[in-house]
């Protein structure tokens, strides 16, 4: 069996130079999204979400991003699950899509934030029904002792709500978005001399600065 420290890979699809970037990162992102969606990627919108909480103990996960604007990036999720307790103490977090593929990723950095009710509804509404009885059924990072309490929770959601559709919104559900102030792209090169451009907000906030960091 092949030792974990022998697994390499040598980067060879492609570069990044200074020359190649917008000027705004949102765009550079939506550049670089539209790339991975045109290249069939399984799950191109799945990013890393890392979160910290109040007595500073990090913690990750996959989420989906649900929208891209220039005020930053949205995703959803149960209010009383563990990563939105660790927004509500502490709103800084850090997002990660990596397309493999593509030999790319992009790290962000920025503040979470809820959007309003009525786009939290709005984007629970267009969900299958099956999404929106699991999210009422669901009492996520809650410990249980086994499946068939899920399995029961679905069954009772599913009869409450036989005639209605779709299902109202959940109080403890909704969306959140991530005000970047630092977005990082890389492009894999061949013998681990990467390309790294980090965008950072200026101090009011209005203007991007960008920089070629080292691998």
């Amino acid at each position: 069996m092949k030792k974990i420290e022998d697994f390499r890979k040598s980067y060879l699809a492609g570069k990044l130079e200074l020359d190649d970037l917008n000027g705004d990162p949102i765009i550079q992102f939506s550049a670089w999204w539209h790339d991975a969606v045109a290249s069939e990627i399984v799950e191109p919108n799945a990013m890393t979400l890392a979160t910290v909480n109040a007595d500073g103990q990090p913690s990750a996960r996959i989420v989906l991003l649900k929208g891209i604007s220039e005020n930053g990036f949205e995703f959803y999720t149960n209010y009383q699950s563990q990563k939105a307790r660790d927004i509500e103490s502490n709103p800084n977090v850090a997002l990660l899509f990596l397309w493999k593929e593509l030999e790319r990723q992009v790290r962000i950095e920025g503040v979470a934030e809820k959007v309003t009710r009525e786009k939290s509804q709005a984007y629970f509404q267009s969900r299958p029904r099956g999404s929106q009885i699991g999210a009422w059924a669901s009492p996520q990072s809650v410990i249980i002792p086994d499946r068939e309490i899920l399995e029961n929770k679905v069954n009772e959601i599913s009869l409450q709500y036989s005639h209605i559709d779709p299902l109202p919104l959940p109080e403890f559900w909704g969306g959140y978005i991530v005000h970047p102030h630092q977005i990082e792209f890389w492009h894999g090169r061949p013998d681990r001399m990467h390309d790294r451009f980090r965008y950072s907000r200026n101090k009011k906030g209005e203007n991007w600065s960008i920089d070629r960091l080292a691998p």
